[in-house]
């Protein structure tokens, strides 16, 4: 039976970052060009790690996703993910890529037990691409897709974030492409958080103005109903459109659902965030390097997620006049406010 919080919301879901690196530089996560990194030193390894996420799994946890920074800037990432997938109380073990490295490394993680794959990809023209990343890169990441299912992936999912004036103008060949990709394309509002140093409401293309864009083009789409409570607690609604095709939209910014998040992150360094717009974070690896056992670790893990109370979408909805959450100098200050260090 998993833990729940004040609000009775469950931990079952885990964001694990591996790494605060990455290779891209995503407008919407990390516009700048220089960052300040996390210390090597406090970098986990993989048998700290593999101690956080068995504990975590000991009090309920049942998914766990890897992310970044890039997941694959970590050197020997199949290692760890062998270590999570034997613990049996994990029932699905996923990452999010950008999918620049990923074709090389499809096989071996694939092999080594890791479930599914979420590629970000947020247009399908090479020169936005670039204008977006600020690297080359998009023939890579589309021929990673295509090689999932040779690899033995199923269920993959490409996350797009819907930004008005930048790539709002794709969204029907995004989800024709995924449809070809044997894909479940997932839209996603643009958040104001961490790196969103540029975010503006009028940027936001909310789910309402997403459906109707896509039924004017393709028709009428039906809400898929949850079949499990996993299913109803995950961030993105689902839709089945006229054809079959099958596709979701996370409305974080406009449509918060805060009420059903069973999800909480931990960075590269061991810092327990219970909310994506946390400005606190508990720090896990201090106690843990000082030989802190497993179970005084599940009794703070107690603890914590008993008194939970983050609710911070829908406190950013309800604000009257609404900007970026995180000025610039303060995130060169403490660089896990940043989303790409925190695993958004």
């Amino acid at each position: 039976m998993p833990l729940s919080d004040h609000h009775e919301r469950p931990l079952r879901n885990l964001r694990l970052s591996v790494t605060d690196r990455c290779n891209l530089r995503c407008d919407y996560c990390m516009p700048e060009e220089e960052y300040t990194w996390l210390p090597r030193n406090d970098i986990l390894s993989f048998g700290e790690i593999a101690k956080i996420v068995e504990t975590f799994v000991s009090v309920g946890v049942e998914k766990v996703r890897l992310t970044g920074g890039e997941p694959l800037l970590r050197r020997d990432l199949p290692t760890l993910v062998a270590k999570i997938a034997e613990m049996s109380g994990v029932r699905d073990l996923a990452m999010t890529t950008n999918g620049i490295l990923l074709e090389d490394a499809a096989r071996e993680l694939a092999a080594a037990g890791l479930d599914r794959v979420t590629v970000s990809l947020d247009t399908l023209k090479p020169e936005r691409f670039q204008e977006l990343t600020k690297r080359r890169g998009l023939d890579r990441v589309l021929s990673a897709l295509e090689s999932l299912p040779r690899a033995g992936f199923e269920n993959t999912r490409i996350d797009t974030v819907v930004m008005r004036g930048v790539n709002d103008d794709e969204l029907i060949d995004l989800l024709d492409a995924a449809r070809e990709l044997s894909a479940e394309l997932r839209f996603i509002e643009y958040m104001d958080v961490g790196g969103a140093t540029t975010w503006s409401a009028e940027k936001v293309v909310s789910r309402a103005e997403i459906l109707a864009h896509v039924e004017s083009a393709c028709g009428p789409v039906t809400a898929i109903t949850p079949e499990s409570d996993l299913e109803a607690a995950a961030p993105a609604d689902r839709f089945r459109m006229a054809d079959g095709t099958t596709f979701g939209v996370i409305s974080s910014t406009t449509a918060p659902f805060c009420s059903r998040c069973d999800r909480s992150r931990i960075t590269a360094d061991g810092t327990w965030y219970l909310c994506l717009y946390a400005r606190l974070g508990i720090d896990l690896k201090t106690p843990l390097r000082a030989g802190e056992t497993e179970d005084e670790l599940r009794a703070r893990i107690t603890r914590v997620w008993g008194a939970r109370d983050d609710r911070g979408a829908e406190e950013r909805l309800a604000l009257e006049e609404r900007g970026s959450s995180i000025e610039r100098d303060e995130l060169s200050e403490d660089p896990r406010l940043e989303m790409h260090t925190r695993g958004g």
